[in-house]
């Protein structure tokens, strides 16, 4: 594949807080646990806490790029307008 083919990566010039904010809002913080099941989006769970664990835990951090990327992939259909 040539690389001007290529998808940029959705990630690119994102920060680790945009990403959590994104995915909060998308799936709420339940949503988010039971996607990524890692404590700090299941007990009591704070942007703050979450960046201060991802940003110490790279497989955690790669799980939550990893959902990042699908979402951005995969956009909600906006509802019918009415």
């Amino acid at each position: 594949m040539a690389e001007s083919a290529r998808r940029p990566d959705p990630t690119h010039g994102v920060t680790l807080q945009a990403m959590i904010e994104h995915l909060v809002e998308r799936y709420g913080w339940d949503g988010l646990g039971q996607r990524i099941d890692i404590r700090c989006f299941t007990h009591d769970p704070s942007v703050t806490s979450s960046l201060k664990f991802l940003r110490r835990t790279p497989w955690a951090r790669a799980k939550v790029e990893s959902l990042y990327r699908h979402s951005a992939a995969h956009p909600r259909k906006a509802p019918p307008a009415g």
